[in-house]
């Protein structure tokens, strides 16, 4: 959320927004402490758990197991073991010294009481003669973001757009090195809690109490104008990281350990892993360097993230949590109380700039609790948990977001609601789940060979997802039927389906041009607009133009993701079907030649019986036709070039007995796989196996589908088999040009019905059988009016047919 500048007041005594900064030592702090007016909050502590060194080799597990003890807090704190001293590599003298960070100015003051930007105060409420101004310029440049605790993208944007004097926010402060901020955080801290007595001036250190009680009279019932710096958001390449990291220094615990921030996003079992990019702040970590006061406001992490935070060294950071159940209510008591900021900025709270007493939100039912992270410790916060707090004083944290399996459901719920929002994602949800569930597969299939080694951790972590209610099996399956009803609203006649190519969205984001959602799983597009797209609840919405122009990518079919959900559950022939896609696992030996087999028998059987129908097979290498006629699931008839092509059937599937499901040329089982060798798209010199498939897209009815088996990146998606097949072909002569190929065979078409192998006789013959009552009438009324034609046709083909001695090709028909 981009953050904008905030303008001086304009009925100041002085405007010391521009005054130059002098040495911290020597500039004045006239506002002082109140204990009297102390507002400190009386809330519950969350838990606080110290983990055994047994239970902090595994990161991840130790989320899942403290899980249920503490998501309903919102918020924990984590003790590591005493042995756990981690280097800091921020205290190296080189960084320490002389490299330098951005701040930014926060008014604490105004963090809950100030008036929305538009209106124009005559006078501010609180008195004028003190203040705590610090001794630092603001810069009028456009950088003006907002402070977090945990990670998210926070750009900035230019300070003389329109919008930036509508909105408020943090205005940039001067550049430190961590030794001159320590030493200006300290000269704040001393002066601000100084004690006068008769004999003058006396210091004190003042407890985390004695802090919490006076930051909470500012934020409620501001006197003074407190200003103070925070750095906050130091992307990786500000300061770096404060824990050494692979290639730093050399390999110790330290650097391979799950709780180092820069491993954690990316451990195995945490659905990050799947992210390509390294998105700042959630997969690589954010810096924050802090000083009494300076504030991190109510917010949740981007996507619903669990966030894990680090002290590093200084002094505690409070904090304030409240669980991902009373999410709403958070949100229904602020803009209660504070309607006016809300009116003027619906998406206050994703500003981070609003602070909120935690003694409100009890009173309104919310439940609150605190934790207070001293060096050395982790807080970690959960899905859809707001938290904020303050720091005492100088100290350094880092935070890194992560992404245990069952976050999925609550990132799903969350690109829902940014859909709502019409709010930008920072990361594609659908890719993660499908990253997910391909992990899950791997696992599944390789402990499913029993081979030694083959049960490691991993393996076995992600086999507990799954099942027939695992974690991941039901976000996966949640997934299914959500898209399920997107698809059903899309009529078969507005719009065609159409395989979205494996790239679609790895070079640039592809998003809805109304809500933003993200479209790695199905996008609708239009070709008047080939570079916009629409998700499936907006494919109305994106033209006007006729129905016949519009399209639906798919980069997998309803069928297919149904098949994953029980690949998931553990359906064998499904996991063998998933891994062949994920792993090149190619489909077993033993079911292919099963299922040919049964073909072959009853092929034979007929044969012996003499019922040898002659219509079934004009496929014979006795028609000695060059050109033969070739239909598509349309009925149109086509003139190709001869392709001969031995098909394996792998699985008939199962009949539907709809009008999609059958043309007047041949029935189309839903599940029907086959094999077959052609031209490899990839290296047209070499012939290749492909995997054709029929598989079920919904009302819209059969989608045939053919994958290279060596390379299952490359599939090819369309509702007619013969533009399938065509686009195969279309692929290998475009490589064949590419590579400058000039001896390949001058195909100018294909039989798609023929590759799929739905024309061949032992095949035919199966299929048929399955409908033993000629249900799909449009094909039956066909063949039958067709039946004597065929017959005579053959009769009287010049064939080199000996039909002598009572024989057809050597089987007795006696």
């Amino acid at each position: 959320m981009s953050l904008k500048n905030h303008p001086p007041d304009k009925d100041t005594d002085k405007d010391t927004s521009m005054e130059q900064p002098t040495s911290p030592r020597h500039r004045k702090v006239l506002a002082r402490w109140l204990p009297d007016e102390a507002q400190r909050p009386i809330v519950d502590e969350a838990p606080v758990f110290s983990p055994s060194l047994e239970e902090f080799e595994d990161t991840l597990a130790y989320i899942e197991k403290i899980r249920p003890l503490a998501e309903p807090y919102g918020i924990c704190r984590i003790i590591p073991p005493p042995t756990w001293t981690p280097p800091c590599r921020l205290k190296e003298k080189t960084i320490w010294e002389h490299t330098k960070f951005p701040t930014r100015i926060q008014n604490v003051d105004l963090l809950q009481n100030r008036e929305p930007m538009k209106k124009k105060p005559k006078s501010r409420k609180r008195k004028r003669r003190r203040n705590s101004r610090m001794g630092s310029s603001r810069r009028r440049s456009a950088s003006a973001s907002a402070s977090g605790s945990g990670s998210g993208s926070s750009p900035s944007e230019p300070a003389s757009s329109p919008e930036a004097e509508e909105k408020f926010g943090f205005n940039s402060g001067s550049d430190f090195t961590l030794e001159e901020f320590e030493k200006y955080a300290q000269h704040f801290r001393e002066a601000y809690f100084e004690k006068k007595d008769s004999v003058g001036e006396t210091k004190f250190t003042p407890s985390v109490e004695d802090i919490e009680g006076e930051y909470w009279r500012i934020v409620e019932q501001p006197t003074d104008e407190v200003e103070v710096y925070y750095g906050a958001d130091l992307e990786n390449v500000v300061l770096g990281s404060g824990f050494y990291k692979k290639g730093d220094r050399d390999m110790d615990q330290y650097v391979v350990s799950g709780w180092n921030l820069n491993n954690l996003p990316r451990l195995p079992g945490s659905v990050l892993s799947f992210e390509d990019c390294n998105i700042s702040g959630v997969l690589v970590p954010w810096l924050y360097v802090g000083m009494c006061f300076s504030s991190f406001c109510w917010h949740v992490e981007d996507h619903h993230l669990y966030s894990l935070n680090y002290h590093h060294f200084g002094e505690p950071k409070v904090w304030y949590g409240v669980p991902g159940s009373n999410a709403t209510a958070l949100e229904k008591a602020m803009r209660k109380h504070l309607p006016d900021l809300f009116e003027e900025q619906p998406d206050l709270l994703h500003g981070l700039v609003t602070q909120f007493s935690p003694s409100i939100l009890k009173d309104e039912g919310v439940q609150v609790y605190r934790v207070v992270q001293n060096a050395g410790e982790y807080v970690l916060t959960f899905p859809r948990a707001y938290h904020a707090g303050f720091n005492c004083g100088f100290n350094c944290a880092e935070a890194v977001n992560v992404a245990p399996v069952d976050w999925l459901a609550h990132g799903q719920n969350a690109v829902e609601l940014y859909s709502k929002e019409t709010r930008k994602t920072s990361l594609s949800h659908d890719k993660l789940l499908l990253g997910a569930a391909y992990e899950a597969v791997k696992a599944l299939w390789e402990l499913s060979a029993s081979s030694v080694g083959n049960e490691s951790t991993t393996n076995l972590r992600w086999k507990s997802f799954c099942g027939k209610n695992g974690t991941l099996t039901n976000a996966v399956q949640a997934r299914l039927r959500m898209e399920e009803e997107r698809l059903a609203d899309i009529d078969r006649e507005s719009s065609s389906l159409v395989k979205m190519e494996k790239d679609f969205d790895s070079n640039c984001e592809r998003e809805c041009f109304s809500c933003f959602y993200d479209l790695h799983l199905s996008a609708s597009g239009c070709k008047c607009s080939p570079d916009e797209y629409a998700c499936l609840k907006h494919s109305d919405d994106l033209c006007s133009c006729e129905e016949k122009d519009r399209f639906v990518l798919l980069r997998y079919t309803m069928d297919e993701l149904s098949s994953l959900v029980r690949a998931l559950e553990g359906e064998s022939d499904d996991l063998k079907i998933w891994a062949s896609k994920v792993l090149g696992v190619q489909h077993s030996d033993e079911y292919q030649n099963k299922t040919i087999s049964v073909i072959k028998e009853e092929e034979d059987k007929k044969l012996k019986e003499g019922s040898f129908d002659l219509n079934i097979d004009l496929e014979l290498d006795c028609l000695e036709n060059p050109k033969e006629e070739e239909v598509s699931t349309s009925g149109e008839i086509n003139t190709s070039e001869n392709f001969s092509a031995s098909v394996e059937p792998i699985n008939l599937g199962f009949l539907i007995f709809g009008k999609l499901w059958c043309n007047k040329h041949a029935i189309l089982p839903k599940g029907f796989t086959s094999r077959v060798k052609f031209y490899n798209v990839l290296d047209p010199t070499r012939m290749s196996y492909y995997i054709s498939e029929v598989l079920d897209a919904g009302l819209m009815g059969p989608l045939f589908r053919v994958t290279l088996e060596e390379s299952p990146d490359e599939s090819f998606f369309n509702v007619s088999a013969q533009q399938c097949w065509e686009m195969v072909l279309q692929r290998v002569k475009h490589t064949s040009t590419n590579l400058g190929l000039t001896t390949l065979p001058r195909l100018e078409s294909i039989n798609g019905l023929q590759m799929f192998g739905l024309l061949s006789q032992s095949t035919v013959q199966a299929i048929e059988a399955l409908d033993p009552n000629h249900r799909l009438i449009e094909y039956w009324n066909h063949k039958n009016q067709t039946q004597s034609e065929s017959k005579d046709h053959f009769i009287s083909s010049n064939c080199s047919v000996s039909l002598t001695k009572g024989k057809l090709f050597g089987v007795d028909l006696m």
